[in-house]
């Protein structure tokens, strides 16, 4: 590059980053970076430097960026229409796919169907599934899991329970929503095995059902089958199992919030297949269209039908562009076998971990499943929860050129959340660049 245009492209990014004060703060930041393209896992900003990101966009780029099959198949799409509004017009890859999505349903009895409804975010989608449950039970409650995030409607944050900078000072919020502790081993007052936080959770449960709401007043659980915001806590493979049972005696739906955990992060299609259970709905967005704004819901049987016409909708769920983007997304998922490759990175990405964590006093665990990892720091003595080391360690990551986020109540929680696309060689540079981050935030 000559001199002159070496003048003109800092010129340029100048004028970008200078941009940057008109966003309300409310957008959090977690770096000041202008982005110039994406490609796979690599974005490069407008000032010509190249970062690996493994946040995928909190969990949304699951085909990288600007996979080549999705981003052909979103300009293929919008050169033939862009908007065709769900109860106006059917549209070619909306109806392609309300055909795939329902095969993906987890663990789905031989003879039995599903079908699916589209919205935009998923917070929409959780509200969907809410309103659902609520039509077809006429019950009036809902009892979703402490660390939970399920968005951050007026309806959303009543669910949502992962840290109160989510729902506070938003009083008062939608009432008939009570909360039980997660299944989160290293946090349960009574022990810290799988069994311990397991019945400590199961015993929470009973003593709602005992002193707060009837189980037939219940019209549905909701729960994350892994926290996501609330900590990437990895519950009790017996967890979902037992909710499915007490579900089925009571008549209750259950709701697997699968926005995050979803679409392959895990090394299965949803992370309700680890466990084997069969979800009543599964609410999904984030990975499902590589970017693109869509979610959704897949309802067992003939759920929807509870939903009659005009009970609920919206002007852009379902858009062509984004459905064509979903349908290039599954195709890239099949092809490129990328829920597999999920899982043998998630392998290798935990044992490198594995072997840079161990012996270290102030991280407290490390856990994860598939490419859906997280360290947690905490007092080794106290178990106080260490944020300022989590941000620590992004800080240093962010210095060798490596984006990472937190979660967790307080901040406390690294998460490690690749494209499903990442390579070994991308895997390798992340643990190498982490373990040096790991050394100079305790130097």
């Amino acid at each position: 590059m000559s001199a002159v245009e070496e003048s003109r492209v800092a010129t340029d990014a100048g004028a970008w980053l200078d941009l940057r004060g008109g966003v309300p703060a409310v957008w959090s930041r977690y770096t000041d970076l202008v982005v110039e393209r994406g490609e796979g896992s690599w974005i490069e900003t407008v000032e010509g430097d190249r970062f690996l990101d493994y946040t995928s966009g909190i969990g949304v780029t699951s085909t990288g960026h600007a996979h080549p099959r999705v981003s052909a198949a979103i300009a293929d799409q919008a050169a033939h229409i862009i908007h065709a509004q769900q109860n106006i017009l059917y549209h070619k890859p909306g109806l392609k796919l309300h055909e795939l999505l329902p095969r993906r349903f987890p663990n789905l009895p031989a003879g039995e169907s599903a079908r699916l409804f589209l919205s935009n975010s998923g917070a929409e989608a959780i509200e969907a599934s809410v309103k659902l449950a609520k039509a077809a039970t006429r019950r009036p409650v809902v009892v979703a899991f402490r660390g939970g995030f399920h968005g951050r409607t007026h309806g959303t944050m009543a669910l949502t329970s992962s840290g109160i900078r989510i729902r506070g000072h938003f009083e008062p919020l939608p009432g008939s929503v009570h909360h039980v502790p997660y299944p989160y081993p290293l946090r349960n007052p009574t022990g810290r095995t799988p069994e311990d936080a397991l019945a400590f959770t199961l015993a929470s449960l009973d003593e709602l059902f005992a002193t707060m709401v009837y189980p037939d007043d219940v019209a549905a659980f909701l729960v994350e089958p892994i926290l996501g915001e609330g900590g990437y806590v990895v519950p009790p493979d017996a967890f979902l199992p037992a909710l499915r049972e007490i579900a089925d005696r009571h008549g209750i739906l259950l709701i697997v919030d699968e926005v995050q955990s979803g679409y392959g992060r895990t090394g299965r299609f949803f992370a309700s297949e680890w466990t084997g259970i069969t979800p009543d709905v599964v609410v999904m967005a984030k990975g499902i269209a590589s970017g693109m704004p869509l979610s959704g819901i897949l309802a067992r049987g003939d759920l929807l039908d509870a939903f009659g016409p005009g009970a609920h909708g919206g002007t852009y769920g379902g858009n062509a562009v984004a459905c064509a983007a979903a349908v290039a997304t599954l195709e890239v998922i099949d092809d490129e076998g990328l829920v597999a490759a999920a899982e043998r990175q998630g392998r290798r990405l935990l044992d490198g971990l594995a072997g840079l964590t161990d012996g270290r006093r102030q991280v407290a665990d490390l856990r994860g499943r598939g490419l859906m990892v997280g360290i947690e720091f905490a007092d080794p003595d106290t178990l106080a929860p260490r944020p300022d080391l989590a941000k620590a360690l992004l800080h240093a990551a962010f210095e060798r050129r490596l984006l990472l986020l937190t979660c967790g109540t307080w901040s406390q929680v690294v998460r490690i959340i690749p494209p499903l696309v990442t390579t070994d060689e991308e895997v390798d540079l992340a643990v190498k660049v982490i373990g040096e981050a790991l050394e100079e935030i305790e130097a």
